[in-house]
């Protein structure tokens, strides 16, 4: 089966500027993307999204953007979540605990600034039920040395939320891909897109493609004509409906392209697999 196209950067080879910085794999748009977004989205400041934060390493990514190369959400003062894909050897080209200096950056809307707090990361925890040919279960703990500013979190939403009804519309977050063609951005981007039917990407991504959908650890969400989606370098960012994060950018075919919607890790999956209830708080003994 071959690798779902998962949405993290790929680490750039020895010599090569970080402004070439190269998709894990191929990728291009359908149909028309607008200049000014993620895929067919628009600017935004993170003062209005504070939670949305972005994963670093210069070491790795090099300085023209910050060493960006994935993204994350805040769901506690000192808590970020993030895809399990964005922690894998294939991207950071070791073990992240291995990695100098992986941080997460909150507060910075251009990444060519200095804006906002540059946050170690004390402790990685990605999910052993990782499946890195369906994807399911993708998703990783990032746990800061120092908090984040109050307000700077966003709620999580639960199993049997309204928030995961298909038709509800949704934002992504991030700062990648902009075309599917490699371009990737500086300012931070959202595209409005909806939760889609479970049956549309099931039929998208049956078993045997370019991944497996599965309805219980996964969202579907995007258009229904294509054109606004998640891209390379929005791996691990957050899809809030109502309020709540309801999903991490994980994969699909493509950027925005008809009849290929964007597949994000459900929230609830993971709230279930960690054993925490909605706050982030853990419910497992020990």
């Amino acid at each position: 089966m071959r690798r779902p196209s998962v949405r993290a950067l790929a680490r750039p080879l020895a010599g090569v500027a970080a402004a070439a910085l190269i998709p894990l794999v191929p990728a291009f748009s359908a149909a028309p993307a607008a200049a000014e977004g993620i895929v067919g989205g628009f600017p935004v400041d993170v003062t209005d999204v504070p939670w949305t934060v972005a994963l670093s390493s210069r070491d790795r990514f090099g300085g023209t953007r910050s060493g960006q190369f994935c993204g994350g959400v805040a769901v506690g003062p000192t808590t970020v979540l993030t895809a399990a894909h964005c922690l894998e050897e294939d991207v950071l080209g070791s073990p992240p605990h291995e990695v100098p200096d992986l941080k997460v950056i909150a507060g910075r809307t251009d990444l060519r600034t200095d804006h906002g707090q540059e946050v170690a990361v004390r402790e990685s925890w990605v999910n052993p039920g990782y499946d890195d040919v369906s994807n399911s279960g993708d998703f990783a703990v990032l746990t800061l040395a120092e908090p984040l500013p109050p307000g700077a979190v966003v709620a999580m939403a639960g199993a049997g939320d309204p928030a995961y009804a298909a038709g509800t519309a949704a934002t992504v977050y991030g700062w990648g891909d902009v075309s599917g063609q490699g371009d990737y951005a500086d300012v931070l981007r959202a595209a409005s897109v909806q939760v889609l039917p479970d049956t549309l990407c099931e039929r998208a991504y049956p078993a045997g493609g370019d991944g497996s959908y599965l309805a219980e650890a996964m969202v579907c969400a995007g258009r229904r004509l294509g054109g606004r989606d998640a891209c390379q370098g929005d791996s691990g960012g957050p899809l809030v409906a109502r309020g709540r994060v309801i999903g991490l950018v994980s994969w699909g075919s493509g950027c925005g392209r008809s009849g290929s919607p964007g597949v994000y890790t459900r929230i609830s999956d993971a709230l279930r697999k960690l054993g925490w209830d909605r706050a982030g708080h853990s419910h497992m003994a020990g």
